[in-house]
Formats: structure tokens, C-alpha cells, sequence
């Protein structure tokens, strides 16, 4: 069964907050796949492991009916909150027992996600539920990211990597999935019809606030959080303000540029 990582509505509320949309190249690179691969407009799109409803809001926006499930009610209930198109619903369930007639889906899609699930019991349901000529795509963001900001953008990715070092020292076992950019999901993608992308890059548009959020949003810092709460929040002020004094301003809203890598595994049944 999944691992449940993001069970509480404080974590689902941060996560909703601060956590970033799939970016553009990604976006494209899956979009294309899917025109390439596909015959029909596709009828019924699945985002699985869909958290608080970053991707499944950006699918909803080329597709004609739009699902995402999660096994947190809290994210869930932080997907429902949040604006969104009338072509989205959502549903509470396991990644492994997804509530979809055989052969009924059209696409299949986890945005960083299924390196928490079952990942055999997960690819039979996959292709259980997918049409012939389905497509499915499971994506995450690396851990290598950089912050950018004028001159100074290397000082500010070392901040950035010395405080992310710190958190995972907490990493969940799963993390390896991410670490080896999800070879083993590829692997075990029980379709012939499929490839891996592992050099996908994005610039989203961020603020120092964004980045000190976006890593309290990590999984590892709320297991550290709940450990040794006042090293987790010291080590949140202090990269913040090392971050601020490296780039010479003063406000946490100064915006930056986070550099992310994606991994993105496709297939078609």
C-alpha cells in the first residue's frame, strides 16, 4: 500500500501554499507524447497521488474530464478548497485500488508522487484501468536544484543545498526512487512502448518566502519538525536570513528563480 507522508492538515495546508505547479517543459513534454501517441482526444484523464492539486489543475486545462485521487483526505480536502475548473473532480483512495472500470481510462498521470506507492501493485492497477492505446505518464522533480538571483545565484543554491542536506538525513526510504531518477519505476512499467526522460528543466518563478516554504513542505522536514521542532524552525530562519543577506535585500518577497531537473517516465499501452 502507499506510504502516507502527507496525512495532516497543517502539512496539506503548507503543501497546498507553497508547493509548485508542474513547470512549462514538463508540461510540453508530456502534452506532445500524448498527441503523439494518441489517435482520439482523450476522453478521461487520472492524476494519481495528485496531493493538494497542483498538476491536476494544469490537466484540466487541456482535457475534457479530469480526476484526481490521493490517499490523504486532508490533501484532498486542500484540492477541493482551491479554485478550479468544473472538469475536475476528486477522489480518496490508494494508488493501488483506483475506483475505474478496466480499460476505462484514457491517461494516467503522477506528478512526484509514485515513489510512495506500492510500485508493483500500482503498475498492474495502471494497466488494468488503462485503454489499449492509454497513455501514462509518472514524473518528479530531483533533489539538485539551484536558486537563482543576479550575481550571486551560486552562493544562494549552496545555502539552499546545505539546509536541504540537513533535512535529509530524515528521508523516508523511498527517496531512492528520486535519487536514481526513477529507474526502477521505468523498469517496471509493464509496457514495451516506453521511455524515460531524465533532463527535463524548468525555471519557476519563486520567492525567498517561496523557497523557505517549499522546503518546510518537504516530507523529511516535518519528520524532523516533529523530532526536534525548534532546530527544524531555526534551520528554516537562519537559511532564510543567509539567503537575504546573500542577496542584499531585506524583503522575503524579493522574487528569485528556482532551477528544477524532472524525470519524467512515459509509456503507451
Amino acid at each position: 500500500m502507499s506510504t502516507q507522508m502527507f496525512e495532516g492538515k497543517g502539512h496539506a495546508a503548507v503543501y497546498q501554499k507553497y508547493r509548485f505547479a508542474p513547470g512549462k517543459v514538463l508540461q510540453e513534454a508530456i502534452l506532445t507524447y500524448v498527441q503523439e501517441k494518441r489517435t482520439s482526444p482523450a476522453e478521461l484523464v487520472v492524476d494519481v497521488g495528485c496531493g493538494s492539486g497542483q498538476g491536476t489543475r494544469i490537466l484540466a486545462e487541456h482535457f475534457k474530464k479530469v480526476v484526481g485521487t490521493d490517499i490523504s483526505e486532508a490533501q484532498i480536502q486542500e484540492a477541493k478548497d482551491a479554485p478550479s475548473m468544473p472538469n475536475i473532480s476528486y477522489l480518496v483512495c490508494p494508488a493501488e485500488e483506483l475506483p475505474f472500470e478496466d480499460a476505462s481510462v484514457d491517461i494516467l498521470t503522477s506528478f512526484t508522487a509514485a515513489h510512495w506507492f506500492d510500485i508493483e501493485k500500482f503498475m498492474k492497477e495502471a494497466n488494468r484501468v488503462l485503454k489499449p492505446g492509454g497513455c501514462v505518464s509518472i514524473s518528479t522533480y530531483t533533489v539538485d536544484m539551484s536558486v537563482c538571483y543576479g550575481n550571486c545565484s551560486e552562493k544562494l543554491t549552496r545555502i539552499f543545498r546545505e539546509c536541504q542536506d540537513v533535512i535529509l538525513k530524515y528521508s523516508h526510504s523511498r527517496i531512492k526512487y528520486v535519487l536514481e531518477d526513477y529507474k526502477t519505476i521505468f523498469e517496471a512499467l509493464p509496457f514495451p512502448d516506453k521511455k524515460r526522460i531524465t533532463d527535463i528543466f524548468d525555471n519557476i518563478p519563486m520567492t525567498v518566502a517561496g523557497v523557505i516554504g517549499y522546503i518546510e513542505s518537504f516530507s523529511p522536514y516535518q519528520v524532523f519538525l516533529k523530532n526536534d521542532p525548534e532546530a527544524a524552525k531555526s534551520l528554516l530562519q537562519e537559511t532564510e536570513k543567509r539567503m537575504l543577506e546573500t542577496m542584499g535585500v531585506s524583503s522575503p518577497e524579493t522574487p528569485v528563480e528556482f532551477r528544477v531537473r524532472h524525470v519524467c517516465v512515459l509509456g503507451c499501452k
